[in-house]
């Protein structure tokens, strides 16, 4: 891929785009110039720790930087031979962004969504050509998680799927082809599972650290769920939770309040500086 485009500035906007700097030229895109500078500028942030640790030399920070460039108009994506649309999960705006890239995208283009539970089926269907669609979700941080999902639907072509597998392969990264369904793979079974440790928390079961260390300890995971939820963002969680109670319709999916009330409250985790846990 030559040029790759990033729709959205944030956290896994930003990380995309660093990432895709690696092979591709890139246009990280937002609502406004402020927000898509303040990506960058978080890219600049992460490759300069890098550059403290000695994991990369200056010569190649500044070389992934002359790679990214910013900017607030989607015309500017005709030309891109992949899209990564990265925006607020919410079903409505990603369909009018689709819309409009249908329209203004080269037909070798493919558009491509980092959503974490949406359907990707109804966003192809708001193009011209859904076989040129497809999910490409990253996982936070995106630099270092080395899983990406690839989301085929109905529509999508193998030609636009194997063009996918290899750009993944060149970030040196591993994707799974997942049909779509709601919540993919690892959403269907982590978001739950988070879920479930907010109703242990809110029945007084046991404490968000000895949570944490049970599953850490009893069932080998690197994170507690709740300091996973607090990474993720607990607002992410929620609207995951919401996808999959919608799509399945089952009580086992029902979102616990107290993860409503934390997202009320904006208690959003690491993000807001306070979630199940506080931080600096």
């Amino acid at each position: 891929m030559r040029t790759v485009g990033v729709i959205g500035a944030g956290t896994m906007g930003s990380g995309i785009a660093e990432t895709a700097a690696a092979v591709s030229q890139v246009i990280l895109l937002d609502v406004d110039l402020e927000r898509a500078e303040a990506g960058l500028m978080a890219i600049e942030k992460r490759l300069s720790r890098q550059v403290e640790k000695g994991y990369i030399d200056a010569a190649r920070k500044g070389e992934l930087l002359d790679r990214i460039r910013v900017s607030v108009d989607l015309r500017e994506l005709s030309d891109a031979d992949l899209v990564v649309e990265a925006a607020a999960e919410k079903l409505d705006v990603k369909r009018e962004i689709f819309r409009s890239l249908g329209e203004i995208c080269s037909p070798q283009c493919i558009l491509g969504t980092n959503t974490s539970a949406l359907s990707v089926t109804a966003l192809a269907a708001s193009t011209r050509e859904p076989q040129r669609v497809v999910g490409i979700h990253f996982f936070n941080p995106v630099t270092r998680m080395k899983l990406v999902e690839l989301v085929r639907t109905p529509f999508t072509s193998s030609a636009c799927l194997e063009r996918c597998r290899k750009f993944v392969d060149a970030l040196d990264k591993v994707a799974v082809v997942v049909e779509e369904a709601p919540g993919f793979i690892v959403n269907r079974l982590l978001i739950p599972m988070i879920n479930e440790a907010a109703f242990l928390l809110a029945e007084g079961t046991a404490s968000a650290e000895d949570i944490d260390t049970a599953m850490r300890l009893g069932a080998n995971h690197p994170m507690g769920p709740l300091a996973l939820a607090d990474l993720i963002g607990l607002d992410i969680c929620l609207a995951i939770m919401e996808t999959l109670h919608n799509e399945l319709g089952e009580d086992k999916y029902r979102p616990a309040p107290l993860l409503r009330k934390m997202v009320r409250a904006g208690q959003l985790g690491r993000k807001s500086g306070a979630g199940f846990y506080k931080y600096n």
